[in-house]
């Protein structure tokens, strides 16, 4: 059953311009019953389908759960309702669910959603900045504990210059386009889709590293997964059905983007058909850990991480791929298709 949500899509766009959406809830329109608490989010496109078409409330219309959905603006907000308890799944950078892990939440990765190219370092023409070291002096925007933080961190040390020879704004992602747009920073480490919009609209991306760039983590709490492990499978069943949606129906996927994203349909088939590829092997493991490995010093070496020892054990027990082994997508299909 699909469900239409303009007047709650108005609102997302308005609220996407200000950087204000992370405990927005929606909860579909139901009430009472068992509750599962979900979040949908612009860098994670196949939530927002799940979202719209309403698979997850179909699929569990006979157990009597309340779905409710809230939006994380960035990483670092899935991660702060994840530990609050307001989320019982939610998206982030494979780096802010180490991050997150290694300073103590309670979080287990359930599922593999995305291998995007969403993070870039993003300029104006005319900066006087053509490529990471000439950054020396001047002002950054990033969002710290997400990708674009890391990738900034990564690029920084990669072109041997040190962190501290930069100032970094911590704003949240649309904050920071907009302290660029208006000259407050001179550089913004960007996240699409607000990126590619920005990049239409005439800011400069000039340094991209897809190496630096890690995979779309869906996390759930470990709480939640020893307490309700079937409605959690319910949740990776519908992402792998949505995943297989979104492949066959690309136009579909832009659009719902740009609705949501409020951005124009040509910025949504870039950010979809060029910058991520939902077509990567959905259950976390080896790929993902060679990723997080070459970053988990670098959380240490700011001090994002007091010691080492503490990211070796988030890279031990970070990723649980039971669910994905066990993911039955056409037990969806059967409900997104009017089956019994």
């Amino acid at each position: 059953m699909k469900r239409t949500r303009i007047a709650a899509a108005t609102t997302v766009i308005a609220l996407t311009l200000t950087g204000c959406l992370a405990g927005e809830a929606d909860d579909g329109g139901q009430a009472g019953g068992e509750e599962l608490a979900v979040d949908f989010a612009t860098y994670n496109p196949l939530s927002l389908i799940i979202r719209e078409q309403g698979w997850l409330e179909d699929a569990l219309a006979d157990e009597g759960v309340n779905v409710t959905w809230t939006q994380s603006a960035g990483s670092n907000k899935a991660n702060e309702l994840l530990r609050s308890g307001e989320l019982d799944v939610g998206s982030t950078a494979g780096s802010a669910a180490l991050l997150a892990r290694a300073n103590g939440s309670p979080i287990r990765t359930i599922d593999i959603y995305s291998q995007p190219e969403w993070s870039a370092l993003v300029t104006l023409p005319g900066s006087g900045i053509d490529e990471v070291t000439d950054l020396r002096g001047r002002s950054i925007a990033a969002t710290k504990g997400t990708d674009p933080y890391f990738f900034l961190l990564q690029s920084l040390l990669e072109a041997g210059v040190d962190p501290d020879e930069v100032t970094i704004q911590n704003l949240q992602h649309a904050d920071g386009n907009t302290a660029l747009q208006n000259g407050s920073v001179d550089a913004w480490s960007g996240l699409d889709p607000i990126m590619a919009a920005a990049e239409q609209e005439g800011s400069e991306l000039f340094y991209r590293n897809v190496d630096f760039n890690t995979y779309g983590f869906l996390n759930a709490r470990e709480d939640f997964l020893e307490n309700e492990p079937e409605l959690a499978q319910t949740v990776v069943d519908t992402y792998e059905y949505a995943r297989a949606w979104a492949q066959e129906h690309p136009d579909e996927t832009v659009a719902i983007l740009a609705d949501v994203a409020g951005i124009e349909t040509s910025v949504a088939e870039t950010v979809i058909t060029e910058r991520s590829n939902l077509d990567v092997d959905p259950a976390p493991g080896q790929a993902q850990l060679d990723v997080l490995t070459t970053i988990g010093p670098m959380l240490v070496e700011t001090g994002d991480v007091a010691e080492q020892s503490q990211i070796d054990e988030a890279l031990e027990t970070l990723l649980d791929d039971s669910l994905v082994s066990e993911a039955d997508p056409d037990s969806i299909a059967a409900v997104a298709e009017g089956g019994s």
